[in-house]
């Protein structure tokens, strides 16, 4: 006998996780919350990942490459690296639709910092995303977007940093829409490599 097919994918699954977690803390994040978001039943979880940590290990563990496949379908919807990276700073700003969702966001970046077996995902999606922004930086130096000399190694690590900050500096001065705070915050990191 061929076991009972599964009601939704691990992917759905995932999906539906990312969604509560938009809404709801570590602290609230619950298996029913997330089977409620899923369209299934707390125990179908358990018996599919064991716990809530294991489900949240797995969705890590999921998305750890995801970073550099990103940017690369980004440049496929923009027409130059330097159009995908202004693009990708605009992303980004969906961590902090606001102050209080980017306060969940860094609420699960604290587990992700402190807990080693969560460490190795974010380390491996942050590498990921850094090797991305290098080589979109390198096609900009080749389409002429970018002087020569831009090193897009150093440029990459700048832009990273730059981005990372600006969220949080967003949630202190609440200027204006976080789009846009990014988006200025990488314009003015980039503006001395520009070819005019």
């Amino acid at each position: 006998m061929s076991p009972r097919p599964r009601k939704v994918s691990d992917e759905e699954v995932f999906a539906a996780t990312h969604r509560a977690m938009q809404r709801l803390g570590p602290g609230e994040l619950t298996l029913s919350e997330i089977a409620a978001e899923a369209g299934v039943t707390a125990g179908a979880l358990v018996q599919r990942f064991g716990s809530k940590r294991e489900l949240l290990l797995k969705l890590s563990q999921a998305w750890a490459g995801s970073g550099d496949e990103f940017l690369q379908e980004l440049a496929r919807r923009h027409k130059s690296p330097l159009a995908t990276l202004r693009a990708y700073a605009e992303c980004l700003a969906e961590l902090a639709p606001s102050p209080e969702a980017l306060a969940r966001n860094l609420a699960y970046l604290q587990i992700d910092v402190t807990d080693p077996e969560f460490r190795v995902h974010l380390l491996a999606s942050s590498r990921a995303t850094r090797t991305g922004l290098e080589r979109l930086i390198a096609a900009a130096v080749a389409a002429g977007e970018l002087r020569k000399i831009t090193d897009p190694k150093a440029l990459a690590l700048t832009v990273e940093s730059t981005l990372s900050g600006a969220l949080l500096t967003w949630a202190i001065y609440r200027e204006g829409k976080p789009e846009r705070w990014l988006r200025e915050r990488v314009e003015a990191v980039i503006k001395p490599y520009l070819r005019t």
